[in-house]
């Protein structure tokens, strides 16, 4: 059990850490952010917003004050990673690994700590 603990909080460590510094660099670097949304032709009043939503879901998934909105804060996260891949390998670009990074590290985070808590 001990080593099941450990796999969940570091792959949850580490997800929120890319949560994090994503949300960041959506913030500091709007315009940047604005462009890679205009060229996969994503509505660029999306940028804020996806980084509150990122935000809030990695402190749901740490604080885990309501099973109902981390299941949802698991969901959302799920689909924003795997819209995010997609868009990046339609575009043809190499930072298409980075979300499955991130999907993998969701799925045992995910996983994982439904073990832990059992």
């Amino acid at each position: 059990m001990k080593l099941t603990k450990i796999i969940y909080w570091l792959a949850t460590v580490l997800l929120c850490l890319l949560l994090f510094y994503s949300a960041y660099n959506y913030l500091a670097e709007t315009e940047t952010f604005t462009g890679y949304y205009e060229s996969f032709n994503y509505p660029i009043y999306l940028v804020v917003p996806m980084a509150i939503a990122k935000i809030l879901a990695a402190i749901m998934i740490l604080w885990r004050c309501s099973k109902w909105l981390t299941e949802w804060a698991y969901a959302g996260l799920f689909f924003d990673f795997v819209l995010a891949f997609f868009a990046h390998y339609l575009a043809g670009e190499s930072e298409s690994t980075l979300p499955l990074v991130a999907i993998v590290l969701l799925l045992i985070s995910y996983f994982f700590g439904k073990v832990v808590r059992q």
